[in-house]
């Protein structure tokens, strides 16, 4: 073997190391053990379908509920935890010792105690006994070892700190005091209740994460990431800078197999980071590019990892409103980053690969017609045509559909077969000839119908994302089983029923592997839950209400800073997910809250998605981002500049969450045409594409400081219009709340009336704020639609005070009391559009580009 070849073996070995380490566990063991960690896996992901699908009502045999489900669920990771990982870099890595053995078995007796013990513990609910209580301490300890080995340490010591805090409360400095609280009822509220450890966290992954994380696995094991990848490429090859674009799109589509950055770093990143380099990228920057795509693969509807699947209990919105809000903040953040490849590429003068042939200008636009109207015929044709099954054929009609897909699978397959097999050149050779793209996509079609099915059941359907997950995971399950057979008899090239066996082993692989991605997941949840618990039960959320509001001043940019420096800081050490639970738990209300005391109406989501964005960047944030050294490894660059170039690419995606805070047309919130929705998306996709222009110092030509700070100028005004639109005209009108009826007549049906109201809370604090209330669509006059919103006031002299709030009314939801007061009430105001802006920022921008051509043209 010689010595590149070994280099080459040594650093996959290395990779697969770093991503067993952080995803499925590091430990190989022999003989029985080996069969365990083989097994017990099986076991869960069996576990989590039954529980998934109808088939436990269906014959009325096996229904376990919620909490039950989330303890089976913790207590598989946990013994999964001491098993799959060692406890030391220096423990044995090809056997399992006894003491892991012996915390493996304890820890899931813990977890499953609440399965186990369901009935007594609901009997004694809030009085536990001493056997209740030192199963929930050892349990707990036991799961702050499993996270430490798991996850590393950053999340063991955060949840550490707050169960700490829990019982040093009365030892605390004044601001962060409480009265503390004992071990029986810490204890009992943590691991015996849905509060703490089995909170809403485990609950999201149990009902949702593990199918998606399945359903991934599944798809990756049939091939479907390699297919990605290989379509990328051949389609963007070409272009300048080719290989890094090529890099951006299949991480982009890999987030759909992949919900971690890592494991997307090491699975497109060994294939494209060598491409980037052979084609004129600096080590670096080829790293950089692979690991600001990947990253970014977990913003990527419609599966964008375990948090978005939390935001839908903690927001209280349907799936499918979370993918609307993340759909176009993603898609413009990842057009930006082909830019930027494209900035990169033009600056250093690259070409892009050959094509085995070359299309004709009118062969290329013939093809791209061709597949946008064969697109818009299979839109109309599937949503039209399985409607119109539905109204004849009723309940029956979902048979049908399944039979149709099943065909239409089969027949995707055959086609598949007249072309050659997915296989790309080594990208280290000295002569790479990009493969066709058509017979490159035409040889996995059949790969997209799993997609397809998720799609449908989340978005059509409007199933839950558990039962959407299981039934695309079911498809993928006989996609796996069966694509090796049928191959094999289309193309006569095996026997068959070796061809079977082939699909059961990978079915196999892939349910095994599913539920090893699982371990960290389940682990992470649980501790984060530990930080809600605290939440919870010492009632830190009011405190750091009040500290925020302390050192930001009630500065909202300030607030914002530091939510995403907090974020950041985490991350570093944190999964996304455990992030995400950790900061949205502790800064989101304080956000919404100190917002709406500004004046700033921030909804939920934004706040959410805000929060989620920076826990993802810090995957690739040194000096300890895991993606930026798996990608310095395959590139053999430093993982330290790697890291700083990849987040230097990524601030495109920071200046996102700031930018939809204030403008929430960005998560498509108050678009109510496709006019509207049409210009949104230009003045956003344009924006960040200027953006991406300033940030590299390159747009036709090298920019001077002076079209740079133009080019910045005009992003902030696309993005942000009205900040320049209010000081000219003015939105509102501040009128007398003696008029709150006239104003509430004249508004639109659909548009929230805004109050500024002030009162006493539940803690004893007085407060001031903006609210906004939504009235019943079916009031007409201005009482009618008053009452609609919970509120019945009264006049005492000149003040307005509210004498009832309305029960579960959107008075009540916005924190309004008994005998608070109304101080104003907002008058919207009749004024032009704020996008009229866009006139001078396009002109500007136009003047920005007649001036580098005229350099270019001078320079020539």
């Amino acid at each position: 073997m010689s010595k590149t070849e070994n280099q080459t073996t040594s650093m996959d070995a290395e990779l697969q190391e770093m991503l067993a380490q952080s995803d499925t566990g590091a430990r190989d063991p022999k003989g029985i053990a080996k069969k365990i960690l083989l097994i017990v896996p099986f076991i869960w992901a069996l576990f989590q379908l039954w529980y998934a699908s109808p088939l436990p009502f269906i014959l009325n045999f096996g229904i376990i509920n919620d909490t039950e489900a989330r303890s089976i669920h913790l207590a598989f990771a946990i013994f999964l935890a001491f098993t799959a990982y060692p406890a030391m870099k220096s423990s044995p890595r090809d056997h399992v010792p006894l003491t892991d053995w012996i915390f493996a078995f304890v820890g899931a007796f813990c977890a499953a105690y609440l399965f186990l013990f369901y009935n007594e513990l609901a009997n004694r609910a809030g009085a536990p006994t001493f056997f209740d209580t030192a199963v929930a301490t050892t349990g707990m300890l036991l799961l702050l070892e499993a996270t430490r080995r798991s996850l590393g340490p950053p999340l063991m010591i955060v949840a550490a700190v707050f169960l700490t805090y829990t019982f040093a409360g009365p030892y605390m400095p004044d601001i962060i005091a409480h009265k503390g609280a004992s071990l029986n009822k810490t204890m009992s509220h943590q691991w015996l209740t849905t509060e703490g450890v089995f909170g809403v966290a485990v609950g999201v992954s149990t009902s949702f994460v593990f199918l998606f994380v399945l359903f991934g696995s599944l798809l990756d094991k049939a091939g479907a990431g390699n297919y990605f990848i290989k379509v990328a490429f051949s389609l963007l090859g070409h272009m300048r800078g080719g290989p890094a674009k090529a890099a951006v799109v299949a991480s982009g589509l890999s987030g759909l197999v992949s919900g971690s950055s890592i494991a997307n770093v090491v699975t497109t990143g060994t294939f494209t980071i060598p491409l980037m380099k052979r084609v004129g990228f600096p080590a670096t920057k080829a790293g950089a590019v692979e690991v600001a795509a990947s990253t970014n693969g977990q913003l990527t509807p419609p599966i964008m990892g375990a948090a978005a699947f939390l935001m839908v209990e903690y927001v209280g919105i349907p799936y499918i409103e979370v993918i609307k809000a993340a759909i176009l903040p993603a898609l413009i953040s990842y057009v930006a980053l082909i830019y930027i490849v494209h900035l990169e590429a033009c600056k250093a003068g690259m070409e892009g690969l050959p094509r085995r042939h070359k299309p004709t200008l009118a062969q290329s636009l013939f093809s791209f017609m061709s597949v946008v109207v064969l697109i818009i015929v299979l839109s109309f044709a599937v949503y039209y045509g399985i409607g119109w099954t539905k109204d004849v054929f009723g309940d029956a009609a979902t048979w049908i559909v399944g039979i149709a897909t099943v065909a239409i699978y089969i027949a995707l397959v055959r086609y598949s077969t007249k072309f050659p097999e997915l296989e790309v050149d080594d990208p280290d050779s000295e002569l790479l000839v990009l493969p066709e793209p058509g017979p490159t996509a035409k040889a996995g079609l059949y790969f997209l119908l799993p997609i397809v099915v998720l799609v449908w059941c989340l978005t059509v359907e409007r199933f839950s994302p558990g039962l959407s997950a299981f039934w695309a995971t079911v498809f993928m399950i006989f996609i796996v089983i069966t694509q090796r057979p049928l191959q094999a008899y289309f193309k006569q090239s095996q026997p068959i029923p070796s061809a079977i066996k082939t699909g059961f082993v990978e079915l196999f692989d892939g349910m095994v592997t599913g539920s090893r991605n699982m371990i960290g997941i389940g682990v992470a949840t649980a501790a984060a839950g530990i930080v809600v618990g605290t939440v919870t039960l010492t009632g830190i959320g009011l405190v750091m209400t009040e500290f925020v509001e302390f050192i930001s001043g009630g500065n909202i940019m300030l607030m914002l800073g530091f939510t995403a420096l907090i974020s950041l800081i985490l991350g570093m050490g944190l999964p996304t997910t455990a992030n995400y639970i950790v900061v949205s738990t502790l800064m989101a209300p304080v956000i919404v809250e100190l917002g709406a005391q500004n004046g700033l109406i921030v909804p939920l989501i934004a706040v959410h998605l805000f929060v989620f964005y920076f826990g993802i960047l810090a995957d690739d944030t040194p000096p300890v981002g895991l993606a930026a050294f798996a990608a310095a490894a395959i590139a053999k660059a430093d993982p330290i500049k790697t890291g700083i170039q990849g987040f230097m690419y990524d601030i495109r995606t920071a200046i996102l969450p700031f930018m939809f805070i204030f403008n929430t047309q960005l998560l498509l919130i108050g678009v109510d045409s496709i006019g509207h929705l049409l210009l949104t998306i230009f003045s956003a996709t344009t924006a960040m594409l200027v953006f991406s222009a300033a940030t590299q110092g390159y747009w036709l030509t090298k920019s001077k400081w002076y079209e740079t700070i133009g080019l910045l100028l005009i992003t902030f005004t696309l993005f942000r219009p009205g900040f320049w639109w209010d000081m000219v005209y003015p939105p509102i009108e501040e009128v007398s709340p003696q008029h709150i009826e006239q104003v509430l007549a004249d508004l639109p049906v659909g548009t929230d009336v805004r109050l500024r109201v002030e009162g006493e809370t539940l803690d004893g604090a007085f407060q001031t704020k903006i609210v906004q209330l939504p009235f019943a669509e079916d009031a007409i006059t201005g009482a009618e639609r008053l009452l609609s919103t919970g509120l019945e006031l009264r006049t005492e002299g000149e003040k307005t005070i509210v004498d009832m709030v309305g029960f579960d009314s959107p008075a009540e939801k916005s924190g309004i009391d008994f005998d608070w007061g109304i101080l104003m009430v907002e008058r919207p105001l009749d004024r032009p559009a704020k996008e009229f802006l866009f006139i001078p920022a396009l002109l500007l921008l136009a003047g920005i580009a007649f001036g580098q051509r005229r350099r270019i043209a001078a320079n020539k």
